[in-house]
């Protein structure tokens, strides 16, 4: 039976690589075979901005479905991926789809608090079009508000990006409670799927005391795959592109693509699935099958 992951990226502190990571999650994914949806749910709207999505090609957004007002696949916004990937010699388009998000969503959280059902309105949006994805990832406002508690709600996995840093691990163990408490008296179909670290330098002190604290308290929460400091990741929403289209041979690359196979359930920082060459990303054999299948790797709970 089809199972559609939903997840959410949340953390309260702003500079952790939120954004970039849904953006180059999604992409990887979509680069391993799967159906993915993102959905911009921060006022802000970076997201969107990041995918180079300018205000004339956006005629609804996620305040829109959420407030009942239109079918979800209505504000959908299907980006191709600039990437160019290639298995056995044929090359393969690839896509990601994309909610936007607006100002609008400042409104929405008034009309929700009024709501009796207000930490679910869109977890029955998603409903409707939950079949027709294999991810659908919800990048949060910073703000545990309403609309990120919709987020929590809609989830089956949280997963929390966490910069390599001491002020980032300040405000840890208070969120996780918070979604704790999220997974107790609202969906208990939820789980934290893991702590990314993110912006790891590993010729700074800091940055590996801070790894290590985090492997120390955390355990396996704390997922294998480590997203280094790479200059083209901040480089790449000015062009509008993900990582895998903007610089598919650099570090960023490299470390999303196996974050997207980690979530799915399988390490691979020992695999050698796939190669870049002049620009191609391409796969061997052994992914061709995964691709191809369209079948899910181990269930990520097996790594906890």
């Amino acid at each position: 039976m089809h199972r559609t992951e939903t997840a959410a990226f949340l953390n309260q502190k702003g500079g952790v690589g939120k954004t970039t990571s849904v953006v180059n999650t999604g992409a990887g994914l979509a680069i391993l075979g799967k159906r993915v949806l993102i959905v911009d749910l921060d006022p802000q709207g970076h997201l969107t901005s990041f995918l180079g999505i300018e205000s004339k090609e956006i005629d609804k957004t996620v305040a829109d479905f959420m407030r009942g007002y239109i079918d979800p696949r209505q504000a959908i916004i299907s980006r191709p991926l600039k990437a160019r990937f290639c298995i056995d010699g044929e090359e393969s388009p690839l896509s990601i789809s994309v909610i936007p998000s607006s100002p609008g969503l400042v409104e929405l959280e008034s009309f929700l608090f009024s709501s009796p059902d207000r930490e679910s309105f869109l977890r029955k949006a998603i409903a409707k079009i939950e079949y027709d994805f294999d991810y659908i990832l919800f990048d949060c406002s910073p703000s545990l508000g309403l609309v990120t508690m919709n987020a929590l709600n809609a989830a089956n996995k949280v997963f929390i990006p966490v910069q390599t840093e001491y002020l980032a691990l300040r405000s840890l163990e208070q969120l996780i409670r918070r979604i704790e408490k999220v997974m107790v008296e609202l969906n208990n179909e939820l789980v934290i799927g893991g702590l990314i670290a993110t912006r790891f330098d590993g010729r700074k002190v800091l940055s590996r005391n801070v790894l290590e604290s985090l492997r120390e308290h955390y355990g396996a929460l704390l997922l294998n795959t480590i997203i280094r400091e790479n200059i083209v990741l901040a480089e790449s929403p000015r062009f509008g592109k993900d990582i895998f289209s903007f610089r598919p041979r650099s570090n960023g690359a490299q470390d999303y693509l196996n974050l997207a196979l980690e979530i799915m359930g399988r390490v691979a920082a020992a695999e050698n699935l796939f190669s870049v060459e002049r620009g191609v990303i391409t796969g061997n054999r052994d992914y061709r099958g995964i691709a191809e299948s369209g079948r899910m790797l181990e269930n990520y709970e097996s790594l906890r």
